[in-house]
């Protein structure tokens, strides 16, 4: 019983205390439910607000673009209108053209009506005109025609035949002056260089002690430099000089080349002079190509074949009668460009073919053949054109001339070796050649005096009134001309100048 009540007293206990625990709790409760409510009232007001804000700020946003897109469709709309006004009036236009030309299409079939009934009037007409002249003339309208066609044809011919005599007279007339201004022109528009030496170089050294060196024990530098050259090497007195004789040029350059450096390295033996003459003979050879390259480069010449090129470089070391060959070439190729240009031909093919003309002159062997057939057969193996090998060919009269071109290379070529101070003479030939000039003239009956002038290339022949009459001057002239020109070897040309002239003197006394 006690252990009931025990039991009865702890329960009661215990609900007492929950009874008393649960009324604390649910006022506590009650007062964090109050402050959260508030809270939540004053978060609800902010977010209410913000919310508020926002929907104002895309409610102008939204009114904004509402505005701009209106004003965008009045501009459009704008332009809709104007386009379709203007299209109205583009229409309108179209319409009042088109009744323009329905109006004028009427006017021209009215006009075309007309004329076509005109044309058969005056076809009838011409028809019946025509049976009228053959009832008169008793001939028939073809028969008419052939006549007056025959006429007329007989008439151009003469008439052209006039106009071709005339026009051939005043070409004759006008075409040697023409020719002479054309040749002095280009000429002027040339610039020149006088001769150069052509058999020996001077070697310039600082003393006389590197001489000994030059030579060798017993000559053996000297010989075997001149035996890996082909050059005879001169060492005599002369001061501070060692000469170089031969007449290849480019076997002197290479003698030469090869000295400077032999002088500068010091070591002067056998073995060392073949090793440096065959380097200078490598740096030759490209040298020469270098210089072919370059001069036509200068020229504007494209396309030639690199043997051509070759030698073309080559002639740098060549000259003709002291005249440096490649100087020659270049001013004969410009001499025929300019020529070309006046008569209205090929520049091109004339710069080309003034370049290549003396190529036969430095071949790599020597063919007994004449330098310009040489040439032309080297141009025809590297593939020139036809032209241009035969202008090579006939500039001195090897080969027949087949082009405009080999008559102007000729002349250019003559012009730019026969200038003064372009070829070196030996003296004494140079005063035979003049002697030989004046005594074959002087041989003529009737001759007085002659005095060949212009180094050669005038010769005036004074005769004497008495023994000469004017027509017979030019008949002595042509045959003293011949007669050079058959038997003398000259440069360039001989211009024969006959004076006959009379004197009547008296005296005032």
């Amino acid at each position: 019983m006690e252990i009931i009540i025990g039991v009865i007293a702890f329960v009661l206990g215990g609900i007492l205390t929950w009874v008393i625990l649960n009324s604390v709790s649910n006022s506590k409760y009650k007062r964090l439910i109050n402050e959260a409510e508030r809270e939540s009232d004053v978060i609800k007001k902010n977010k209410l607000l913000e919310v508020k804000e926002q929907a104002l700020q895309m409610k102008s946003e939204f009114e904004q673009e509402v505005n701009n897109r209106n004003s965008k469709l009045q501009v459009a709309e704008n332009k809709m209108k104007q386009r379709e006004q203007s299209l109205n009036q583009k229409q309108e236009d179209l319409q009042r053209r088109k009744n323009e030309v329905e109006v004028v299409k009427e006017n021209l079939d009215t006009q075309l009506e007309i004329v076509e009934k005109k044309k058969q009037d005056l076809e009838k007409l011409h028809k019946q005109e025509v049976e009228r002249l053959e009832a008169l003339s008793g001939l028939s309208a073809e028969e008419l025609k052939e006549k007056l066609v025959e006429a007329l044809k007989d008439e151009a011919q003469t008439g052209a035949q006039s106009y071709i005599n005339e026009i051939m007279e005043e070409a004759k007339m006008t075409a040697n002056k023409e020719a002479k201004k054309i040749v002095i022109q280009s000429i002027q528009r040339v610039a020149t260089e006088t001769a150069i030496e052509n058999a020996i170089t001077v070697f310039h050294i600082e003393s006389d002690e590197i001489k000994g060196r030059i030579i060798g024990r017993e000559g053996r530098n000297i010989r075997a430099l001149e035996a890996a050259t082909g050059v005879e090497i001169i060492v005599d007195d002369t001061p501070e000089a060692i000469v170089l004789s031969g007449f290849d040029p480019v076997r002197r350059e290479i003698a030469r080349l090869a000295l400077h450096q032999l002088v500068a390295d010091g070591r002067i033996h056998p073995a060392r002079i073949e090793e440096v003459v065959a380097k200078v003979k490598k740096q030759i050879e490209e040298e020469i190509i270098e210089t072919g390259k370059r001069t036509a480069i200068d020229l504007g010449i494209h396309g030639l074949h690199p043997e051509l090129i070759r030698l073309v470089g080559k002639m740098k070391y060549r000259s003709s009668y002291g005249q440096n060959l490649l100087q020659h070439a270049r001013e004969t190729a410009n001499l025929c460009a300019i020529m070309a240009s006046e008569l209205g031909l090929n520049v091109k093919k004339a710069k080309r073919a003034g370049l290549l003309h003396d190529i036969g002159k430095v071949p790599d062997d020597e063919p007994e053949l004449p330098h310009a057939l040489l040439g032309m057969k080297l141009a025809e193996k590297y593939k020139e054109k036809p032209d241009i090998c035969n202008a090579i060919g006939a500039h001195h009269d090897e080969v027949e001339m087949t082009s405009l071109l080999a008559p102007i290379v000729q002349v250019c070529d003559a012009i730019s070796g026969a200038r003064p101070g372009a070829r070196r003479e030996i003296v004494e030939a140079y005063i035979k050649r003049l002697n030989d000039l004046e005594q074959l003239a002087l041989a003529y009956p009737g001759v007085l005096k002659t005095y060949a002038i212009q180094a050669g290339r005038e010769l005036r022949v004074i005769v004497g009134a008495d023994k000469i009459s004017d027509v017979e001057t030019e008949t002595l002239s042509n045959e003293i001309a011949k007669k050079i020109q058959d038997e003398m070897t000259y440069p360039g040309q001989v211009k024969i100048t006959v004076i006959r002239e009379t004197r009547a003197v008296s005296f005032a006394k």
